[in-house]
This record gives C-alpha cells, structure tokens and sequence, in this order.
C-alpha cells in the first residue's frame, strides 16, 4: 500500500492554511491509503522570522542582524495571538527599533482611531515583517519575499532556462531551512509518494527545490506535481528536463488523477488508464487521459468528504495586517478555514475568464446541509468559526440556501467569499446573509461600463452592481470589487466614466476596497481563442512555449498611454480607499493624459 505525503511548498501565506492538501487527504483516506500532509511555508517562515536565524545570516555587525534580532521572537509571539500584551509596547515605539512602522500619526489616527490599539499595533507589527523581509532579500536570499519565493523567474516563464539555472546554484541560506524540514517529514512520515501543490508562481522554484533534494535523496520516492500553476501554464507542456524534478504532473482536481497513479503504481491499472497525468517517456513529455474506461473522471460535490486538517500546525499561523484597509485585511488577517461551496462558476461566460479549463467551466454545487455539515466538521478540527469561500463565484441561490441552514441549527460563524453582482442581492438575501454570520464580499465590475460590459459577456450592469453593492452595504456587509483597464476597444473616456462610477459607490458608502487590473489575454480565456471577436489580434509570430503559456501578447488600438492610466487609476483609489478625493472632478487623475501631446501607447 502507497503511502502519501502532501506538502504546500514556501510561500502561499502566513495566516492560514491553503487549502488544496486538506481536501485531498481526506478523500485519499476515504479510500484507504495513508496520507499525511504539512505547510512547510509556514514552518520555514517560524524559523526564517526568528532571532536564531536573523542573527546568524547577516553580516557581523550588520543593524538588521542585531537589531531586528532583538525583538523579532515577541513580534512572532504577537502576530501568532500568544502574547496581546505587547500591544501598547508596539503602539508607543517603544519595543521595535527605529523605523517607519506606521505612518504619520494623523494617517494612524484616521485609520485606527484613539481606541483601536491592537490593529494599529497588528499593522506595525507587519510592516516591521515587511522589513525584515526586505533585508532578507537583500543580504541572504534574493528570491525571498513575503508569501512568495522566486516569483520572477516563475511568472510568464517561457522556457525552463532560467529555473534550471537557478536549481543549479547553491543552496542559500532560507533553502537550506526549507531542506532540513523537508528531511524532517520524510523521516517521520516514511511515505513511497510526495505530492507538491503549487498553486501560484512563487511556490514553483521552491517546489522543484524540494523536488531536486528528494531525487538526489530519496531515489524511490514518487514525486507528483499539481495545483493552480500547473493547471493554468502546463497544459502545452513540452519540457522533458521538468521531470529530472517530478515524476508526474496532474492536472485539474487531484483526487481521481492521484487515485488512478497509486493503484497504477501498485499494479492494479495499466500505465494508459492515468487520469490528466504528465509523464517522461522515451525522453519526450507524454501526456495520458484515460476517460474511456468504466472509472470516474470526477468526484461529485456532494461525494467529496469532509476536509481534513490533521498534521497542519494550526498555532504557528500569523494574523497579518498588512493594509489599514479593513476590507483588504481580510486576506491576510485571521486564520479563516478556507471552503469551496460549489464547484467552478454558475456563469462561466466572461470573455477574459479562462471558462475552458476544468475548476471554471464545470458547475458543481451541493445541497446546502452538506456544506453546513462541512462547517460544523471543519469547526470541530480546528476550533476557528470564520470562513473564506473560495468560490470562483457562490451561487446567491445556495448561499440563501446555506445561510438559512446556519440559522437554522443555530451556529455562530463568520464568512467571507467571492460573488457576481446581481439582482438576486436584494435587500432580503443580504439581510439573511448578515444574520447568518456573512461579514464581506468580493466581486469583479471589472470594466464598469455598460457598453463593455455587455461586450465581455459579464451578464450585469453597473447600475445592478452599484444597487446590489448598495443592499450590501445597508446589511453591514464590506465590499470590495475586482476592477479592468485597457480591455480591447475601450477608449480613455470610457475608463474615466469607469473609475466616476467607483468614485461614486465609495462617495455613498457602498464600497469598501478596490482594486484595478490591467487585462490580460489569456490562452483558455474566449477573448484569447477568438482575439478578432473584441478588437484585437495576437501578436504575430508568437507560437505556443514549451513551458509556460498562459497570457498572450496581443495587439489592439489603444491610442493613449495604458500604462499611464493605470497609474492614475491605481492613484485615485488609493485616496478613494482613504476617503479623499471623493469630491473632486475624476478627470483631473488623468490631467497629464488629457494634455494634447500625451504619448500614444497601442501594443500589449
């Protein structure tokens, strides 16, 4: 019998645990197998932010090493919730060393007030990381920074080139933490297969670190790759040198594709009936999708068993406030037990959205007493009541559902996740999703304008958004929205009535936070299959890479500068966030671009 270690690799983030491994331990266990699983980002990151570490790794002498060394054990012990005390320490000055921690003290009292000591001291506290961090970018490992590790030569990375390169170096000092733990588990565990979830580009180089150290190590143990990263960029993988490092990459849900490859390995299914598996054979990359035979390709929601977060250490996580915003606190403040309610998206029709690939395309929703079920097992485990959906969107219809079932049986909880701003938010639903414990949500108006929303498919309206936002609001629930610039065919005027539309929900209340992306064309997105359908046309002589592909270099008449318009967009709502500005003439964000000889900006 295989036996499993799932491992979250440096970094994902430091207030909770990501969520990919809980699940498929469960449903590997459901099934008989042994499976363990660990969060070796934050167990690195309780060594790495310690005074052992900091004074060992900088240079004799250095401030950073003998400064921040001294007080960096109680900042830990404050950010983990053991030691409250040292909030009026933090808060005076006079526990960290010199530095701008805070801002101003007029900045710090309009965010916090005279009264809200723990998060101004929280706030402080994370800058004070921040820092840290930074210097250890600096001095000891240039791949370090908060909640990622190598991003840059992950992101967009055409060719292995670059990573190859860097796994070729020596190890640098946070690695060789990350090894020893490694070791750790290994010896504890014993397990025949290692699973790594990357879910984003700063997980990959740390992954295929791990990955290269079991090779050199632990010669028979299996060593399987999957999560976000490989599902969005590999899946025209053409890269034979990837599997020096893993043996297998799977794609899409891992339950059925991991399943299928222990009983393939204990010889009870042929190599050809693995399930969205890519392997090395022969030299060249193979990719195997058995759908033909009598065995499941998916695991119905309802089927799913209940997460499971045995072996997780659930004490060492950090309650982060690395933005004054409340709103945007939440994503790093407060160990939530992150949940998916339904499967991928009841809409699945926005043009940017990559709406062909598995997790968006194939709407999966249960019956609401299974997620209440879920909650109540969840809430057993770990002792936490707050949760984070992490939806690509709830269905309002079983969150109404959801919400009555929670008062129903009469439980206590907070909840926080993604939604589309629609008609069915009215005042009723809102209101019952107040009562049942919802605090926030977060939602894409993307491009917030009729005409462009009507063009990408979005299926809403700005004034839908602003009087669902509104209901939102008169419930006591925050808001935040998802924002696009520089869509194919929008003209400047267009994003100038986009951001008065912001302006104007932050002027009445309505909304909390914001924040603006610039678009990206993406592979499994519509508007990246069919370019010439929105204004637009790919790039020419650009074929698919044999590594990473996912955003596509297009080109589209835009006759202003975009990157300019995101600076003021980017600017503006700052100060929106901040309560100023509310009140002055939107065009004047973008005087420098209303001036006749502003540059002119037409490719991607």
């Amino acid at each position: 019998m295989q036996k499993v270690l799932l491992v979250t690799p440096p970094f994902t983030q430091f207030n909770t645990p990501y969520p990919a491994t809980t699940q498929l331990k469960a449903f590997l266990e459901s099934e008989g197998y042994a499976c363990e699983q660990r969060d070796l980002g934050i167990e690195v990151a309780a060594e790495v932010f310690s005074a052992e570490f900091l004074s060992a790794a900088f240079p004799p002498g250095h401030p950073a090493g003998r400064d921040y060394s001294a007080v960096i054990d109680s900042v830990m012990r404050f950010l983990r919730g053991d030691d409250d005390t040292l909030t009026m320490r933090i808060v005076n000055g006079s526990l960290l060393p010199d530095g701008d921690w805070g801002g101003s003290d007029e900045d710090m009292e309009w965010s916090f007030g005279v009264a809200g000591t723990h998060d101004k001291a929280r706030y402080m506290a994370t800058r004070f990381l921040e820092a840290v961090a930074e210097a250890l970018r600096t001095y000891v490992d240039p791949h370090f920074e908060m909640v990622r590790y190598g991003e840059r030569i992950s992101t967009y990375a055409e060719r292995f080139d670059e990573l190859s390169a860097a796994l070729a170096k020596p190890l640098t000092r946070i690695e060789d933490v990350m090894l020893r733990k490694l070791e750790v588990y290994i010896a504890q565990v014993r397990p025949t297969v290692v699973g790594f979830t990357i879910p984003f580009p700063g997980c990959l180089l740390s992954a295929l670190r791990c990955a290269q150290f079991l090779k050199m190590e632990y010669a028979d143990i299996v060593v399987v790759f999957g999560g976000g990263f490989p599902n969005t960029e590999w899946r025209q993988l053409d890269t034979p040198a990837l599997f020096d490092y893993a043996d297998y990459v799977t794609l899409d849900d891992g339950e059925l594709p991991l399943l299928r490859l222990l009983r393939y390995k204990e010889g009870l299914l042929d190599k050809q009936q693995l399930l969205r598996t890519y392997c090395r054979e022969n030299g060249r990359v193979r990719y195997i999708d058995d759908r033909q035979s009598d065995m499941p390709v998916q695991v119905r929601n309802d089927a799913l068993p209940v997460p499971d977060f045995g072996g997780l250490p659930l004490h060492s996580y950090l309650s982060l406030a690395d933005m004054a915003n409340p709103m945007q606190r939440l994503w790093s403040c407060g160990r939530w037990n992150k949940l998916m309610m339904a499967h991928g998206c009841y809409w699945a029709k926005c043009a940017f959205c990559d709406t062909t690939l598995d997790y968006i395309q194939r709407y999966d929703a249960p019956r609401a007493a299974t997620v209440v079920d879920r909650m109540e097992r969840i809430m057993q485990q770990t002792g936490c009541s707050g949760f984070h959906f992490v939806d690509e969107a709830i269905p309002p219809r079983l969150l109404g559902e959801v919400c009555q079932e929670i008062l129903h049986r009469r439980l206590t909880v907070s909840f926080w996740g993604n939604i589309r701003f629609e008609k069915r938010y009215d005042a009723a639903l809102c209101r019952l999703m107040a009562d049942a414990g919802c605090i926030a949500v977060s939602g894409g108006l993307e491009v917030a304008s009729d005409r462009l929303l009507q063009w990408i498919g979005k299926g809403v309206t700005v004034q839908q958004t602003m009087q669902a936002a509104r209901h939102f609001r008169d419930a006591g629930i925050m808001v935040h929205t998802y924002l696009m610039y520089g869509f194919p065919t929008e003209t400047l005027e267009e994003t100038i009535e986009a951001l008065d539309n912001v302006r104007r929900m932050f002027a009445e209340g309505s909304l909390q936070s914001a924040f603006w992306h610039r678009y990206a064309m993406t592979v499994h997105s519509d508007s990246g299959q069919h370019p010439e359908k929105y204004g637009a046309r790919r790039r020419a002589g650009e074929t698919p890479h044999p590594f990473c592909n996912n955003e596509i270099p297009f080109e589209a008449p835009f006759n202003y500068d975009l990157d300019a318009v995101g600076d003021a967009l980017r600017v503006a709502t700052y100060n929106y966030m901040n309560g100023l500005g509310l009140d002055m003439p939107v065009r004047k964000w973008f005087r420098d671009l209303l001036r006749p000889e502003a540059p002119h900006h037409k490719k991607r």
